[in-house]
């Protein structure tokens, strides 16, 4: 087993002392969730913040597991500091997807409703008061409506955007390495698995489902933005690693 490192030790101890404070004031979990950022909620700071809240002890301890198991063995190639920017950037990859995918959930309703005669200042402003209005639900559906109404306000927690940064960075470094996972019985390669993994958040994104079952409530385009910011890095660091290394 891998010694970890001292910037996912840091991480660690920051995500339980915000996740402890939360528990002890749990209105420091809406002032650093991610709210939408047209909801009277959002403030400048929370994609950023938010990453470092959770949910509950099970989101944070797979969240914080994960982050120990990928994230020191980057951090021993990489450094401290290369490691801290790839991390944060993930996790504020994650971030504006997710908002991407929420404007657009939310603007889908509202236009429907302006369509059917609603004033669109009127519906946003309801919307901002933590509120709605039955006849909605009528004219846009179920789905329709109630992807918009939790778009816009649901906040967003935890870590996981930049986890999966760091499970695609690790698939990118270490394509064989067999990983052990105590819900699948054999050892699976990462360039096998990170892939199966993401294309199974992206359904479960589209149809708005949960990998574990029940109800949805997971921020599966967060953990799509992550992986995207940690592709992109990747590929433009390797692709720069080659340019400096070639000779004419």
């Amino acid at each position: 087993m891998m010694k970890i490192t001292e910037a996912v030790k840091q991480l660690l101890i920051i995500n339980i002392i915000f996740y402890v404070g939360s528990v002890f004031v749990p209105a420091t979990l809406d002032f650093l969730a991610l709210y939408y950022f047209e909801s009277p909620s959002f403030q400048f700071w929370q994609p950023l913040s938010h990453m470092f809240m959770h949910g509950g002890l099970m989101h944070l301890f797979f969240n914080m597991f994960a982050l120990y198991s990928f994230g020191s063995a980057l951090e021993h190639f990489w450094g401290s500091k290369k490691f801290i920017f790839f991390y944060l950037s993930c996790g504020l990859g994650a971030a504006a997807l997710h908002t991407g995918v929420n404007y657009y959930l939310v603007h889908e309703g509202v236009s429907a409703l302006v369509q059917n005669g609603f004033d669109k200042h009127e519906v946003m402003s309801i919307l901002a008061e933590g509120k709605y209005i039955m006849q909605w639900k009528d004219i846009l559906g179920d789905s329709t409506f109630m992807n918009m109404v939790s778009a816009y306000n649901t906040p967003a927690v935890g870590a996981s955007g930049a986890i999966y940064g760091l499970l695609v960075a690790f698939a990118f470094m270490f394509p064989n390495a067999e990983l052990a996972l105590m819900f699948i019985p054999v050892p699976v390669k990462a360039k096998y698995f990170v892939p199966a993994i993401l294309g199974i958040d992206l359904y479960l994104g589209i149809n708005g489902g949960s990998i574990f079952g029940g109800s949805t409530g997971v921020a599966h385009f967060a953990h799509l933005g992550g992986a995207l910011m940690g592709y992109l890095m990747m590929w433009y660091w390797k692709k720069n690693q080659f340019k400096s290394n070639r000779w004419d």
